[in-house]
């Protein structure tokens, strides 16, 4: 139950199949230490703190038996009445990835969060601000934070010679209608195949431009709720990114830190 609600039938769908480039370590992101664990093994292990799946399938590179031991052993330490934890390859998108997950889920899922492994430190308050959104009856929801920075719209000018020149500002966008989003992002099952079938059908130039589950979800015309994200669920994609991670993990004090 949440919030006196009753729970929809729910499973997560953890997106771990990216090359992790930007990091720099030569190996995927899934792999890559944080605080001397893989960041795979902190996403795992906060989403069965949080305890919102019944079902954990993670989309994983394909053909990468390193990372699908490491699931299959975090299995193997879960006690009894754990969620059921399984793995599919992951595709060249993140989308695919998400559709060959979705695609194994067990009968009698009524939810699904998308979530990312890049996202490891979500807190698990995040994740049942989302799980209590989907049982008061939205269909779409995201986790999210107000963006603290001016965001300006550019076009790009080319110089008299046809090279590239400074870009131009065309406008700033109204920062208190803006939200940086995060994941895990809830949807209603139904609702997520449809969007992801209809995206079957996209050029390629609609397909690069679709960045998350939700947007997929917004084009069927379909409200997507927002409720309030965290600070400390970053999304580690560059090595800064991992330092931050780093500092969050283990805390100047040594103790692991906790937003307020």
């Amino acid at each position: 139950m949440t919030n006196g609600l009753p729970r929809p039938v729910t499973a997560v769908v953890l997106v771990a199949a990216g090359s992790g480039e930007r990091l720099g370590y030569g190996i995927p992101k899934a792999a890559v230490p944080l605080g001397g664990e893989p960041i795979l093994l902190h996403a795992l292990r906060g989403i069965v703190a949080a305890g919102v799946g019944s079902q954990v399938c993670v989309a994983l590179p394909a053909g990468d038996d390193g990372l699908r031991q490491l699931v299959e052993d975090f299995r193997l330490e879960l006690a009894d009445g754990g969620p059921l934890l399984t793995t599919v390859d992951g595709g060249a998108t993140r989308a695919d990835s998400v559709r060959s997950a979705l695609g194994s889920l067990v009968e009698g899922t009524e939810a699904v969060l998308v979530h990312d492994a890049a996202r490891a430190l979500t807190p698990e308050y995040v994740f049942h601000r989302v799980v209590d959104s989907l049982a008061a009856g939205a269909v779409a929801v995201i986790p999210a934070v107000p963006v603290v920075d001016t965001v300006k719209t550019v076009v790009p000018t080319t110089g008299e010679d046809g090279r590239m020149a400074p870009e131009i500002v065309t406008g700033t966008a109204p920062r208190e209608e803006l939200r940086a989003v995060q994941t895990p992002q809830g949807f209603h099952l139904p609702t997520l195949l449809r969007a992801h079938e209809a995206a079957l059908k996209f050029d390629e130039r609609q397909t690069a431009a679709v960045t998350d589950d939700a947007m997929l979800v917004e084009l069927l015309g379909v409200p997507v709720h927002v409720v309030h994200g965290s600070t400390q669920s970053l999304k580690i994609t560059t090595p800064l990114d991992l330092i931050i991670a780093e500092g969050l993990l283990e805390g100047p004090l040594g103790v692991r830190w906790v937003e307020g």
